[in-house]
């Protein structure tokens, strides 16, 4: 277990956290959540030590790994992607360099009778030992199928890391951390650089991880999957639900709707307070009367209640003429990057009002196809023809590097918008996270993200009926996605998107592109069919491998020529069941005992004066510890027991 005890952090005269105080549990899954700005990225480096805290204490158990995935990654790394990501395992390539180290002495070595060949013997045992309690014979297999999770193909594995996009960079940093194992994972948006089939795997993974768990995510789905608790930072402080993401939505409402109430309160009481006060600060019996409600109105902590960006929230696209039935058609497109082939002889037709989904697995050409079909990059074979006025918008990350970079981000959306919508530019503004003198900052000093949002917010502004947008939401918040996909959702045009977030796309659109490596299959399904559809045909193909490695086998075995003799009964020993089922029954009382136990301390440990008292023994936490041991003994003897006593039975 991990204790943040009143941790506090000043930026240039702003409070980021003011006496912050939580417990992260062995076992947490815990989503981090917030505004943009709040301090999210920022808790994450606090814990991981990267940034330095004015005050307050984090005091972890001796020996904790922490594992921490940035936002963005530039590596530097001149190995191939496998030899980078065997690089989590340094300890135990140690070990066995070490083993082969003490093998070759022990066969050039002739003094067999020696201490110190005894002692090598030995030395080479307790290495070995060492090995095989990491499963360092396991190496290889494990990078692998954690790179192949994670969408490496086995051809890249010997590809060198600097060949490979930041986003793929992200990947085996990523992979690293996993094969780590630390007893922390704190994760800064690990899916925004992930396709779909990566995603799905890497819950998994992460829903089945033994340790903590912190991460920053904007994907809804993925939080509600994995995590069993939500830290929303606010205003210098947090909140702190057990819950995952969804259910922790509707009890922030329930709350906020509560301290709204007692703020209303607070502001009368308030204003009852000043009005005695001026009524009795002019009359000398009443002055002494009248500092005292002075001293209480100062020593009043005053309920806040933070804003919420509800002035954007019907967003809408400008209207645009209506374009033909066919808005576009594609016939025998093809695109090659060297030897490689992207897109290979590919048909499609888009019609008015078609709203689809590019989907599949990263580097099979969406993003190249999404680009040819507004003729943002050049194709080898093929045409694309554009029906009756058709108007096309284009949103890709590299959009932003159309945007004048001396013009202010109010001056590059002013210059597109018309109507009344000019009246409501900072409101807009607002829904793309640009606040306050934000919308005064000149574009060249905008980071990458920022550019990119300036430049979806650009497009929106822009009367078009065919819209083409490549992962959209990469830089979005959760307020700031759901506008968006509301307002697509009512836009009346045609739409293209390229993405990989479930969330956003779920009632989005009608139509799936998948890419695959035989090409381009459509799907007239919404994202949570397809995916239920996806994945009954991958455990069919896997059932269909198992069978026949299976039947290849059984026909590798010789053929018996006598049949099978029929199988044994064991009799059934109800004395032996009975002592099993009393052993579970006392199993079962004591783990209730000890869970009790744990969540007693737990519920006291996060009141600060308790907090305080318990940890002042300096045995407390060896004491907590291995009582959740005790827990764990007591749940593995459990299952034991429950094997055993099918057996019997």
């Amino acid at each position: 277990m991990i204790a943040v005890s009143n941790i506090e952090l000043h930026f240039s005269g702003r409070i980021m956290f003011d006496k912050v105080s939580f417990l992260i549990n062995t076992t947490d899954k815990i989503g981090l959540v917030g505004r943009n700005g709040a301090g999210k990225s920022t808790l994450l480096k606090i814990l991981k030590g990267i940034q330095q805290i004015d005050g307050g204490d984090i005091m972890y158990p001796k020996g904790t790994i922490i594992g921490y995935l940035p936002q963005e990654i530039n590596s530097t790394s001149q190995l191939s992607v496998m030899d980078e990501t065997k690089r989590a395992f340094e300890h135990v390539l140690d070990l066995i360099k070490q083993n082969e180290d003490i093998v070759h002495q022990l066969e050039t070595r002739t003094d067999y009778e020696s201490d110190s060949y005894m002692d090598l013997i030995n030395k080479m045992q307790e290495v070995e030992h060492q090995i095989e309690i990491h499963d360092g014979y396991g190496i290889e297999e494990q990078t692998e199928r954690v790179l192949k999770g994670l969408g490496f193909d086995p051809s890249d594995f010997e590809k060198k890391v600097k060949e490979f996009s930041g986003g793929w960079q992200m990947r085996i940093e990523l992979a690293k951390i996993l094969l780590q194992k630390p007893d922390l994972v704190l994760l800064d948006e690990p899916t925004n650089h992930l396709d779909i089939d990566s995603v799905i795997w890497l819950e998994k993974f992460l829903r089945d991880y033994p340790g903590a768990i912190i991460m920053v995510s904007h994907d809804k789905s993925f939080l509600d999957t994995i995590t069993n608790r939500t830290i929303e930072v606010v205003s210098g402080d947090i909140e702190d639900y057990n819950s995952p993401y969804t259910k922790y939505t509707e009890l922030r409402k329930e709350r906020r709707e509560q301290v709204i109430n007692a703020q209303k309160n607070q502001q009368r009481d308030i204003a009852q307070i000043e009005k005695n006060i001026d009524r009795f600060r002019a009359k000398a019996s009443k002055a002494t009367f009248a500092q005292s409600l002075i001293k209480k109105l100062d020593k009043m902590d005053i309920i806040e209640v933070e804003e919420e960006n509800v002035s954007a929230m019907n967003l809408r696209f400008p209207p645009a003429k209506p374009s033909g039935k066919v808005v576009l058609n594609a016939r025998n497109m093809t695109k090659k990057y060297g030897e490689r082939t992207i897109i290979d002889n590919q048909t499609v037709e888009i019609d008015r009002g078609d709203k689809i989904a590019f989907i599949g697995k990263n580097g099979m050409g969406k993003t190249t196809f999404s680009r040819m079909l507004v003729g943002d990059v050049s194709y080898d074979a093929g045409e694309v023809e554009l029906g009756y006025n058709v108007t096309v918008g284009y949103y890709a990350q590299h959009a932003a590097d159309t945007i004048d970079g001396n013009d202010t981000v109010l001056e590059v959306v002013d210059r597109v918008a018309v109507g009344d919508v000019r009246a409501k530019l900072r409101d807009l503004l607002g829904c793309f996270l640009f606040k306050g003198d934000d919308v005064f900052k000149k574009v060249k000093v905008l980071s990458g993200g920022e550019k990119s949002r300036l430049a979806l917010c650009r497009m929106i502004l822009e009367p078009r009926n065919f819209l083409v947008m490549d992962e959209p939401t990469n830089h979005l918040d959760m307020l700031s996605k759901e506008i968006l996909q509301d307002a697509l959702r009512n836009y009346e045009g045609t739409v293209v998107v390229v993405s990989h977030d479930r969330d956003f796309l779920r009632g989005l659109t009608n139509k799936i592109f998948e890419f695959t490596k035989d090409g381009i299959k459509v799907h007239l399904d919404d994202i949570d069919a397809f995916l239920e559809k996806k994945n009954l045909e991958d455990m069919r193909a896997l059932e269909s491998e198992k069978s026949k490695e299976k039947e290849a086998k059984a026909s590798a075995k010789e053929p018996k020529a006598q049949a099978a003799a029929p199988k044994q009964q064991s009799p059934n020993n109800d004395k032996e069941i009975s002592r099993i089922k009393k052993a579970i029954g006392i199993c079962e009382q004591n783990i209730e005992k000890l869970e009790k136990e744990i969540a007693l301390v737990d519920d006291q440990l996060k009141i600060p004066d308790h907090y305080q008292k318990l940890t002042a023994d300096p045995n407390f936490f060896v004491n907590y510890e291995a009582t959740k041991k005790q827990l764990d003994a007591e749940m593995k003897k459990w299952e034991d027991l429950g094997a055993e006593l099918e057996k019997v039975k």
